[in-house]
């Protein structure tokens, strides 16, 4: 069987893909990915063939406007991220027997599998990000939202999402649909989810609200098995004291002087920093020793050694801080990252912090309140229960479907 597993977005939503690569290929599989040109490198060299698909992101993202762009903007941006979709996924894909496409933005892909004969999955790698009854849509990044009814319940929200979905990229989408010869899309968002979406999620950490319905497939997170050691600095600098606290907002945008504010909280509590980088390149020149800055580093070597994660929210790093047993401080920048800061909370396993720019104050606060309560504890305990098997489960699915 050949697979081919594609995705938009930044390291969290393409490594979980890398970790499905390596289960599927441990059963024997053939597979390619189709990922923005950034993880290039990094996936070649683990010997997975790459296709890449759009712009390098971190460039875009470092570049993009700090201002919402107009509805027209956004309306432009979408027939060309559709047409370069209907383009590179249709190379990628020759020759492949099932397409897993996840993200949400990928919207061509279903309509590639359809021209090409073969099968097609979606997955999500956070609950919310599927329509349910039980919880409302996360903001999304499409044009603004009119004032919903109040009060609106879930139901008329998943409808008003629907039609965002349409309005942004349905005109590109069935525009290239026609021109093959396909059926146009009444439901861009439904046609891209399927009627039964894979959630890549931990059943503990982040569950679906209705496991008994069916609609969803619920694999477990897919976790890549990093074997990397830590390089001798990090080591080095953990060998040299108590435990320190990791800050990271991974490919978010940031203010310069986030970075003083992260090492400000933590010497507020007589605590040492491992500063991350991050596509914000967050820096702190003559920090002293009690500060560490790196950029990409093995977090399931790292994470077990520190003493909290303060961090953005993306589904990875919260998942592997809950691996490692961390407690943690969630500060949600945007879409699923409010969820994760909420499920953070809900568990008692760490504390979720106001939405957008914290101050040295406010991050102290919340770290104090998870080291010296029970989160230390609970996060140790929520590490023991999580599951870790769930590319391997979705390798075996894919497997057994094809069979």
């Amino acid at each position: 069987m050949r697979v081919l597993l594609s995705t938009i977005g930044s390291r969290g939503d393409v490594q979980p893909l890398v970790a499905l690569a390596l289960a599927l290929r441990a059963r024997g599989q053939e597979v390619r990915l189709c990922v923005p040109p950034d993880f290039g490198e990094w996936i070649e060299g683990l010997g997975l063939p790459v296709t890449p698909i759009g712009p390098e992101l971190r460039k875009a993202t470092a570049a993009a406007p700090p201002t919402p762009m107009t509805p027209e903007l956004r309306r432009q941006l979408g027939e060309g991220t559709v047409a370069a979709q209907f383009a590179t996924i249709t190379e990628a894909a020759r020759g492949c027997d099932v397409i897993v496409a996840a993200s949400a933005l990928q919207i061509a892909a279903r309509s590639v599998a359809e021209l090409m004969g073969i099968r097609y999955v979606f997955a999500a790698y956070c609950p919310i990000v599927l329509p349910s009854e039980r919880h409302a849509p996360p903001p999304l990044p499409l044009p603004p939202q009119t004032p919903a009814p109040s009060p609106a319940d879930n139901r008329e929200l998943w409808k008003r999402d629907a039609q965002r979905f349409t309005e942004a990229f349905g005109a590109a989408l069935n525009s290239h649909r026609a021109s093959r010869g396909l059926p146009p899309v009444d439901d861009v968002r439904s046609h891209v989810f399927t009627g039964q979406p894979w959630l890549a999620a931990d059943p503990t950490l982040a569950p679906w609200p209705d496991p008994e319905d069916g609609a969803v497939i619920q694999t477990g997170a897919w976790l890549w098995e990093d074997d990397r050691p830590l390089s001798p600095e990090p080591e080095r600098f953990l060998d040299a004291g108590t435990p320190p606290v990791y800050f990271g907002f991974g490919s978010m945008r940031a203010r310069p002087d986030l970075a003083h504010v992260m090492v400000n909280a933590a010497r507020a509590l007589g605590r040492r920093a491992i500063l991350s980088r991050g596509w914000a390149d967050l820096s702190l020149e003559g920090a002293g020793p009690d500060v560490l800055t790196i950029g990409e580093v093995n977090v399931r070597a790292l994470f077990p050694r520190v003493a909290a994660v303060v961090h953005h929210g993306g589904a990875g790093t919260t998942t592997a801080a809950a691996l490692a047993g961390a407690p943690q401080v969630v500060v949600p920048q945007i879409y699923d990252q409010h969820y994760w800061a909420q499920r953070v909370r809900k568990l008692g396993i760490g504390a979720d912090h106001a939405p957008g720019v914290p101050t040295a104050e406010s991050l102290a606060k919340a770290l104090e309140s998870i080291l010296r309560g029970d989160a230390v504890a609970r996060a140790r305990s929520a590490a023991a229960t999580a599951r870790r098997d769930g590319a391997q489960a979705a390798a075996r699915l894919l497997v057994d479907r094809a069979r």
